[in-house]
């Protein structure tokens, strides 16, 4: 059984990883590339999640955030360009400004966190505690997890799920699959000729 120091170097192994994927997408110009990197880093999450306790923010980032997001943009790479265009010298100062305040902010409220598996954390002694106890003898499930996304809070969990399900069958059917899909349409569309004659005026040559 892997122990807490054992515990805390797969944290940083992970971290680092999504780290170095994250600089990758960053500095890469080609979409296919970024797409798939994208992939990675969501499914490396998804397993940093399951790691830390989180089984149901990782299945759902797995499935989400690895799988149909990553099935969206290539179906969207289809209408555009496979390579980014590249970016004048300090575009990025703005965007890298906002990242660096917004990640000091962070780590500045994991300050008031809880310690990792601390029994006395309101997470761990409210309601967490309450469904620890009456889970096995309420519902038969061995996995809390599960009862409480599939029974105590069954209403959000199909409200949350009938969202996810129409945003994903609005964007099939705007990027259409097949012979009636948008990239096909433009592709059989008529390029406008550059080169066409010029209009004929009178007197002219038929």
């Amino acid at each position: 059984m892997i122990g807490g120091t054992g515990t805390a170097l797969i944290n940083i192994l992970f971290l680092v990883i999504l780290f170095v994927v994250a600089i990758a997408i960053a500095r890469l110009r080609s979409l296919f590339a970024i797409v798939m990197l994208s992939g990675v880093y969501s499914l490396v999450s998804a397993a940093w999640y399951i790691l830390v306790d989180a089984v149901d923010v990782g299945f759902t980032e797995a499935a989400v955030g690895a799988g149909m997001s990553t099935a969206v943009l290539l179906g969207a790479m289809l209408l555009t360009a496979r390579t980014a265009q590249p970016e004048k010298p300090f575009s990025r100062i703005g965007p890298f400004i906002v990242c660096l305040v917004t990640g000091l902010m962070l780590i500045y409220a994991t300050i008031d966190l809880p310690p990792l598996g601390d029994a006395n954390s309101p997470a761990n002694a409210g309601v967490g505690l309450t469904y620890l106890r009456i889970n096995w003898y309420d519902m038969g499930v061995p996995n809390v997890v599960t009862s409480v996304l599939a029974s105590y809070r069954g209403f959000d969990t199909l409200g949350e799920t009938a969202v996810v399900f129409t945003a994903g069958l609005a964007v099939a059917m705007l990027l259409g699959f097949g012979e009636r899909s948008l990239a096909q349409t433009l592709k059989k569309a008529p390029k406008p000729d550059a080169r066409s004659a010029p209009a004929r005026k009178e007197g002219d040559a038929p």
